[in-house]
């Protein structure tokens, strides 16, 4: 279990560097977003995995309000990001 672990958390620290590499470089706005949000759902993805590997549902809160404050920041931005171009 121990080496599946840090497998994961090798996996996750690598895709939230590549994603924080995205925001700093991103030549375009949308570009950005799909950054911020790819690490928004990395940090729900390892809260969720410590809840499971530590066997309990405390963060489950907290990983709600995550996925809605992804979903929302999604859409909201998205919507002015169309509105610029238009």
């Amino acid at each position: 279990m121990t080496v599946a672990v840090v497998l994961f958390a090798t996996l996750l620290s690598t895709a939230a560097g590549l994603a924080l590499f995205r925001v700093v470089r991103g030549p375009a706005l949308l570009d950005r977003v799909v950054a911020v949000d790819l690490l928004l759902s990395i940090m729900i993805g390892a809260l969720g995995a410590e809840a499971a590997v530590n066997r309990h549902a405390t963060t489950l809160p907290i990983l709600i309000g995550l996925s809605m404050l992804g979903f929302v920041g999604s859409v909201a931005l998205v919507r002015f990001a169309a509105g610029e171009e238009a």
